[in-house]
């Protein structure tokens, strides 16, 4: 199952990805990290020291190499060149399994804080002024058009902050989104935002509380989120001395801890719908090909859609 955390900068959503990210791995469940924030920090929330490295290459550095593996040898994409962020899979596609024996795990995963993690890579000098940052993000779109995963498994993306999601078609790319919400007015418009582009392409979103002090912050969400709202975490001192490079100060607190239990019931609770899957899929691939792909690659993309290619468990064998 995939899991996005979204929200405001600066509402947790880093530090409760990571958060909830440890907690499914340390069940034992199969999970996946990935920092898709223009900020990267998700490393250092789920450990990593400020003076190490994190040394596995971003995706965003072998985006090529990426398509080349996963186009494998479906007709309908002829070279890497022709495959865009968002080419459906298709019959002769690789498809794979959640960390899996494959050359994109293989060269991309880097395990930190006994969580597998991937990054999609920072901005630097070369992009400044000539790139957006959803240009890093595409190799992660296909990474997960391209994902078959079960349930009990888990992705756990931090993605960027604000609305600034909707601007390419990852957003639907997910099983359940939670939009990390803090008591402040300034929160509740991102939440606002979020509802309202989500709904309109049917994209399930839940609220996540974050940063609550007391009753009167709790009853402030309550009044303007409503049933959206799922669970709440309390401020935490716990996070606090992570955050500030002070190991040994005991467990995140019992009422937090039961928050993440939540949310992996309310995750688990969803049924995987692959035929929605594929076709937000085919929808934003044929939205993109005729505002800008077609254009770009020189191509009639519209011919990459396989239209007997079904998409979940079936297809590793179907079509394999």
């Amino acid at each position: 199952m995939r899991v996005a955390f979204v929200g405001k900068g600066g509402s947790g959503k880093t530090t409760l990805s990571a958060l909830f990210s440890r907690h499914l791995a340390r069940s034992g469940a199969p999970v996946v990290a990935i920092d898709c924030d223009i900020n990267q920090h998700l490393a250092y929330a789920l450990g990593l020291d400020e003076d190490e490295l994190f040394t596995a290459p971003p995706l965003s550095a072998r985006t090529g190499e990426i398509k080349d593996y996963l186009r494998g040898t479906n007709p309908r994409i002829p070279s890497r060149d022709a495959m865009v962020k968002t080419t459906p899979p298709g019959r002769g596609s690789r498809l794979l399994r959640l960390l899996g024996d494959d050359e994109i795990h293989g060269h991309h995963v880097q395990e930190v804080g006994g969580v597998p993690l991937m990054v999609t890579g920072a901005f630097d000098e070369s992009d400044l002024g000539v790139a957006c940052y959803h240009s890093k993000l595409g190799a992660v779109e296909l990474y997960l058009n391209h994902l078959v995963d079960d349930p009990g498994e888990y992705v756990v993306v931090d993605m960027t902050a604000g609305a600034d999601a909707f601007a390419s078609g990852l957003f639907t790319r997910f099983d359940m989104t939670f939009l990390v919400v803090e008591p402040t007015r300034k929160s509740l418009s991102v939440y606002r935002q979020y509802r309202d582009h989500a709904a309109e392409f049917g994209i399930p979103v839940a609220v996540v509380g974050n940063k609550v002090t007391g009753e009167d912050d709790l009853a402030f969400l309550r009044g303007h989120v409503g049933v959206d709202l799922i669970v709440h975490c309390e401020q935490s001192s716990y996070v606090r001395a992570q955050e500030q490079g002070r190991d040994g100060h005991g467990e995140l607190e019992p009422h937090n801890t039961r928050a993440l239990d939540r949310l992996r019931a309310a995750v688990d609770a969803r049924t995987k719908d692959w035929a929605a899957f594929q076709k937000h899929a085919v929808d934003f691939h044929l939205r993109n090909a005729a505002a800008w792909a077609n254009e770009a690659t020189g191509q009639d993309l519209a011919t990459q859609v396989d239209p007997d290619f079904r998409h979940g468990p079936a297809a590793l064998t179907a079509f394999a």
